[in-house]
C-alpha cells in the first residue's frame, strides 16, 4: 500500500495536476478555449528523447534525462522560430509550436519504424501515457507547488491577459513580460508530466472547461484565482480515476493511461462545446 499503491496514486494526482494547471496557462497564454499543454510541440521533443534513449538500450533515469533535454531543446526551438516583429504573438506561438509538433511527430514515426521489434511495445506505451515507469510525486510537487502559487498569485494579471491585450495593456499590464513567463511557466509543467508519464491527452484541455462551466452555474464568473486550484484538484482527480482503471479493467494487464483520459476527453470535450454553443 505505501511503497507501490500510494505513490502511484500521488503520482497520477500530481501529473494531473500539472497537465491542468499547465493548460490553463496555455489557454490564456493563446486566448485559445482549444490550446491544451501539447499544443507548443513540447511533448514531442520530450517523446524524440524518450524513445532516442529507449532505442540505445537505457533505461530509468536516462530515459527522463532524455526526455527532459528534448523537452528543452522543443521548447527552446519554438521560443527562437517564433520570435518576430513585435516580439511572440500567440498567433506565432501557435502556428509554430504545430510545426515543430508535426516535425517531431514524423522523427517519432520513423523512430517507431526503424526501432527493434523487442523494444517496440514499450516505446508506444510510453507515448500512449505510462504511469508504471516509477513513482516520483515530490519531484512533481517541488514544481507545481511554487509554480501554482505564484499563478494564483498573479491571478489578477492573468485575468487582464485573457480579455485581450488592449485592454491589459491600457490598465499597465507589460504584456511582453506577462506572455514569456507564461509560457516558460507552461512549458515547464508540460515537460515534467511528460517525462514522468509519457503524453497523457485531453486532461489540460478538459479540466480547465469543466472547471470554468461548473463555475459558471455557480455564478462565480472564471477568476484565475479559482480557476486554478480548481483545475489542479479536478485534473489530478481525473487522472487518478484514470489509472485506476487502467490498472483494473482487464488486470492483471494495464491498459495505457493516455488511451482512457482520451476516450473519457473526447466525449466530455464535445458535450461541453455543444452546451456552450447552446447556452451562446
Amino acid at each position: 500500500m505505501f511503497d507501490l499503491r500510494l505513490p502511484r496514486a500521488l503520482t497520477a494526482f500530481a501529473t494531473g495536476a500539472t497537465l491542468a494547471v499547465a493548460g490553463a496557462l496555455m489557454q490564456v497564454l493563446l486566448r485559445n478555449p482549444l490550446a491544451d499543454p501539447y499544443v507548443l510541440g513540447i511533448s514531442g521533443g520530450a517523446s524524440i528523447g524518450a524513445l532516442g534513449a529507449m532505442l540505445l538500450s537505457l533505461g530509468g533515469a536516462w530515459i527522463e534525462l532524455g526526455a527532459s533535454s528534448g523537452a528543452l531543446a522543443a521548447t527552446l526551438l519554438v521560443f527562437g522560430l517564433a520570435r518576430g516583429p513585435g516580439g511572440w504573438t500567440p498567433t506565432r506561438l501557435l502556428l509554430t509550436g504545430i510545426v515543430v509538433g508535426a516535425g517531431c511527430g514524423a522523427i517519432i514515426s520513423l523512430m517507431l519504424a526503424l526501432g527493434p521489434e523487442g523494444r517496440l511495445r514499450g516505446m508506444v506505451f510510453w507515448l500512449m501515457g505510462d504511469l508504471s515507469a516509477g513513482a516520483a510525486p515530490l519531484r512533481i510537487f517541488a514544481v507545481l507547488a511554487p509554480v501554482l502559487a505564484a499563478a494564483v498569485a498573479l491571478a489578477r494579471h492573468l485575468d487582464l491577459l485573457a480579455h485581450g491585450e488592449s485592454q491589459a495593456r491600457i490598465l499597465g499590464l507589460h504584456v511582453g513580460a506577462a506572455r514569456l513567463t507564461l509560457f516558460f511557466a507552461a512549458s515547464v509543467l508540460t515537460a515534467v508530466a511528460v517525462t514522468t508519464a509519457g503524453s497523457i491527452g485531453f486532461v489540460g484541455l478538459v479540466t480547465p472547461h469543466l472547471v470554468r462551466m461548473t463555475l459558471a452555474r455557480l455564478r462565480l464568473g472564471s477568476p484565475h484565482r479559482l480557476v486554478l486550484p480548481a483545475a489542479a484538484l479536478a485534473g489530478g482527480a481525473l487522472l487518478v480515476l484514470a489509472d485506476l482503471l487502467a490498472r483494473t479493467l482487464i488486470a492483471p494487464r494495464q491498459l495505457p493511461v493516455g488511451a482512457l483520459t482520451a476516450l473519457v476527453g473526447v466525449p466530455l470535450f464535445l458535450v461541453l462545446v455543444r452546451r456552450q454553443r447552446l447556452v451562446g
